[in-house]
């Protein structure tokens, strides 16, 4: 049975920075294999892991309807379904990943939502972790996305409205009863110190962050110069936050 961390937060608030060095701890600490899975239709993942992805799983449903192509005979459509899907899976040593992209019209995610989730349960068996990067608000608590999690990160940006929108998460997954094991808050992007009015909301909502990332020089000049977060030294201070709230959440 695989060991479930997913990641959610506003858009914005670095939920996707988070889940790769989620991943970089696990891959440095031997947890391996890890399925890594972007649930974000704006899918960037696998871009800050060094790695590329050629198809999602949207765009194959989209070529799939459009094309209108012919089952195999004896196979039915979702054995044919989840063959095609496993051409979207992108292999590396350690660490696969596959992304749910865009659905098969504008606007539209539900189906490939949905099937993503199906074809993740499927694969869950053969991967020590799974990392699940969501997409940006709470639309994938309400459809039921984000359940029979081990650790759930709820990142808020350095900002008041990033810490209300926690609050929220918090809440529904509370009013929907969402099988999470574990919940924690991970603040990013502060400076030196969290200001006085981003402290004073976590006080009124009784959030006590679990982590808080200070914004750091080298994940940036990664991130711009599109190197994988992967590689980040051990000097980052992105990475050893992340790496200290790990040890505490899965050791």
């Amino acid at each position: 049975m695989s060991f479930n961390i997913a990641v959610a937060g506003k858009g914005g608030s670095g939920k996707t920075s988070v889940a790769s060095l989620v991943i970089r701890y696990l891959k440095k600490n031997g947890k391996v294999p890890i399925l890594a899975v972007d649930a974000d239709p704006n899918d960037n993942l696998a871009q800050s892991l060094g790695l590329e992805v050629n198809q999602t799983i949207g765009s194959m449903l989209a070529q799939f309807q459009d094309d209108k192509i012919s089952i195999p005979q004896g196979m039915t459509k979702e054995a044919y379904l989840e063959f095609k899907f496993n051409t979207t899976m992108v292999e590396s040593s350690g660490l696969d990943i596959i992304a749910m992209g865009r659905g098969e019209s504008a606007g539209c995610y539900c189906y490939p939502n949905l099937m993503l989730r199906k074809f993740t349960d499927s694969l869950s068996s053969s991967y020590a972790y799974t990392v699940l990067d969501n997409e940006a608000g709470m639309e994938h608590l309400s459809r039921r996305t984000t359940q029979n999690v081990d650790v759930l990160l709820i990142v808020s940006n350095h900002s008041v409205k990033g810490v209300r929108t926690v609050g929220q998460i918090m809440t529904l997954i509370n009013e929907l009863k969402l099988s999470v094991k574990k919940q924690a808050v991970v603040v990013n992007f502060v400076p030196d110190k969290i200001d006085p009015l981003v402290s004073k909301e976590l006080d009124r909502l009784d959030i006590e962050p679990a982590a808080i990332i200070h914004t750091d020089d080298i994940m940036c000049n990664y991130d711009i110069q599109m190197k994988s977060l992967l590689d980040l030294p051990d000097t980052s201070v992105a990475v050893q936050s992340v790496d200290e709230l790990m040890n505490k959440l899965i050791n």
